[in-house]
């Protein structure tokens, strides 16, 4: 029986549940996000994007950008409420769903097409579903692994359907560039540009010593994504949902020295829990009880798995520039989930992650020895 994957990425998720739910957004460029000038961009919509506009992006630079557009706060209850009908979509095709995020998933539907017509009829029937339940659309691709399938939901957005079969697949992927690899980031790039490799073409030709000097020990997994190889399963669930650390503070936080101070440890605690427990993780969330006790929660999904201190707290600060602080803070929370195994994980600790993956293991063997509050982070 062949391995099919299927990799389901909603198409500009909350800009277009705001779209659905108001039509008179439609064909307008949709901005969600923190609205405040230390704000980030959660999602746009694509009429923004033409504008070069992108999530993550300062919400300063996308008014620059596109002054013109729809900026929105945000609902996260509605678009978590959407997401649970998604969801509920995908049950119904396969058994094994891992869902990364609220608007992405991967679908193990091997063998399905014995029972629903070929791969490509799956993928339309999904789309289908999706578009009579939610109203939107949804990107697919698939592929005989997860590392294809992904690849292959970006290749058409919005609104698109790929299959990439096995035997077309390394040339499909060779004259793409290293940074459509998942994991390769600038820094990788610009090693491996040294070395005058810039497609993945050039990665899967490549000596695995001249790879090794790169990207470290991630070489050979790197090589075999090249050749479009990746054995990670589709795994549904896992006994962590997610780890995360709360605290609740004696006297109530009113400045931002103290909030940053505080999630900055919160995200050493989280992270040491991470890479004690094997795990690492893509959502990052961010919880806050104020003095009157009204609790808001902000989430952020990263493009690569996380574990490290550092990383989970770039994601939380990005999380904060969103949260109006308007009264003193009783609580705060930080919590990673969408969680793998780390040895699930194909590619993590690129050469620019080296330094803190040392550092991390220094801090990680001291808590281990001493316990978890021997050594805190500074700035």
């Amino acid at each position: 029986m062949r391995r099919w994957i299927m990799h389901v990425d909603m198409d500009a998720f909350f800009a277009s549940v705001e779209q659905f739910d108001n039509p008179k957004l439609l064909g307008l460029p949709v901005i969600v996000g923190g609205q405040s000038d230390r704000g980030v961009v959660s999602t746009c919509s694509y009429e923004a994007r033409v504008y070069g506009v992108h999530s993550a992006m300062p919400m300063v630079e996308a008014r620059r950008l596109c002054p013109q557009a729809v900026f929105l706060q945000g609902r996260m209850k509605r678009y978590q409420e959407v997401s649970r009908q998604i969801m509920a979509v995908f049950d119904s095709f396969s058994p094994l769903v891992e869902q990364l995020s609220v608007d992405e998933a991967f679908l193990d539907i091997s063998g399905m097409e014995l029972l629903a017509g070929c791969e490509r009829d799956i993928g339309l029937q999904v789309k289908k579903a999706i578009k009579e339940k939610t109203g939107l659309t949804a990107s697919v691709g698939i592929a005989p692994n997860k590392f294809l399938a992904k690849l292959a939901s970006d290749m058409q957005k919005p609104d698109g359907l790929v299959v990439i079969r096995a035997e077309e697949a390394e040339a499909i992927l060779r004259p793409l560039p290293v940074r459509r690899i998942f994991g390769i980031g600038r820094s990788a790039e610009k090693s491996l540009l040294q070395f005058g490799i810039a497609t993945i073409g050039q990665i899967a030709d490549a000596d695995v010593h001249i790879l090794q000097k790169a990207l470290g020990s991630n070489a050979a997994v790197v090589k075999q994504l090249a050749h479009g190889l990746d054995d990670r399963p589709v795994v549904n669930d896992y006994t962590a949902k997610s780890i995360g650390k709360e605290c609740t503070f004696e006297h109530d936080l009113h400045t931002e020295e103290e909030r940053r101070h505080a999630v900055l440890d919160l995200c050493g605690r989280v992270g040491w829990r991470l890479r004690r427990s094997g795990f690492v993780g893509y959502t990052v969330t961010l919880k806050v009880k104020f003095a009157s006790f009204k609790i808001i929660t902000r989430s952020i999904t990263a493009e690569g798995p996380v574990a490290y201190d550092e990383e989970i707290f770039e994601l939380a600060q990005k999380l904060m520039q969103s949260v109006k602080w308007t009264e003193g803070v009783r609580l705060l929370g930080v919590s990673v989930a969408h969680l793998e195994p780390v040895g699930a994980v194909p590619v993590l600790n690129f050469v620019e992650d080296e330094r803190l993956g040392k550092r991390n293991q220094a801090v990680d063997k001291l808590k281990a020895k001493f316990g978890e509050d021997i050594i805190k982070r500074g700035f």
